[in-house]
């Protein structure tokens, strides 16, 4: 069954100041991209549903919460973040960062998935012993998702995946992206391609201040005027 999730009443921020409050937001089967200028609290939501940020407020993953401020225990509830900036391991072997990211997982299972990972991703089953940090920045975020996907996740975070990427490289990240989401992962995207992330998602929200100010089906914040050249820059 896909992975649903519901988020009341969030607050998170850093060192006692709240960069979020008083979030609500449905996860559903499919993308939902989460959208909105720097600082409006895009990252600090992602970390704190991952469990790496303190926070008040109720989380329900399907019918039960979610664990706050553990992320082992996110993990093994079935949740995965791809954080911004890769965070691979440079010096290790795709096939190495490929098994960290499955180490919750029994040895037959993790070797399973490793197997799956490389039928999913022929460039990455090519480079196997290539070294992580010696690969192109699209490569290496081919490989951070991979890498998330080892846990076997049901509901898959992903933050600022085209950030650096060629527009090429954008594309054939998102289309990976949603041939995830076709396969039975839920997806929650915070990108800063506004445009590509709305024809890729199903649904969609907008942060501004650590508040949500817009929500609703992807193609019509897409074809909304107000939403995005109030909040998304685009003339």
């Amino acid at each position: 069954m896909n992975a649903e999730l519901r988020v009341r009443g969030l607050a998170a921020g850093y060192h006692g100041f709240q960069v979020i409050q008083g979030l609500d937001l449905d996860v559903l089967p499919g993308i939902t991209v989460v959208l909105g200028p720097n600082g409006a609290g895009k990252t600090t939501l992602l970390k704190a549903l991952a469990g790496l940020l303190p926070r008040i407020g109720e989380v329900v993953l399907d019918d039960a919460p979610l664990p706050a401020n553990d992320a082992t225990a996110c993990v093994r509830r079935g949740l995965s973040l791809v954080a911004e900036g890769r965070q691979l391991f440079p010096q290790m072997s795709v096939r190495e960062n490929l098994e960290l990211g499955g180490w919750l997982a029994p040895p037959r299972l993790r070797a399973e998935r490793l197997a799956r990972a490389f039928q999913d991703f022929p460039r990455l089953a090519e480079r196997a012993t290539q070294l992580a940090g010696t690969m192109s920045g699209g490569e290496q975020q081919m490989l951070a998702v991979a890498r998330a996907m080892m846990s076997g996740p049901r509901l898959l975070m992903l933050d600022e995946p085209s950030l650096g990427l060629a527009p090429r490289m954008v594309d054939e990240l998102l289309a990976i992206v949603r041939r995830i989401a076709a396969q039975g992962v839920t997806v929650l995207m915070v990108e800063q391609n506004v445009r590509k992330a709305l024809r890729a998602a199903d649904r969609g929200y907008v942060l501004e201040r650590g508040r949500v100010v817009a929500s609703g089906d992807a193609q019509t914040l897409l074809g909304s005027d107000v939403i995005r050249q109030a909040y998304l820059g685009v003339a």
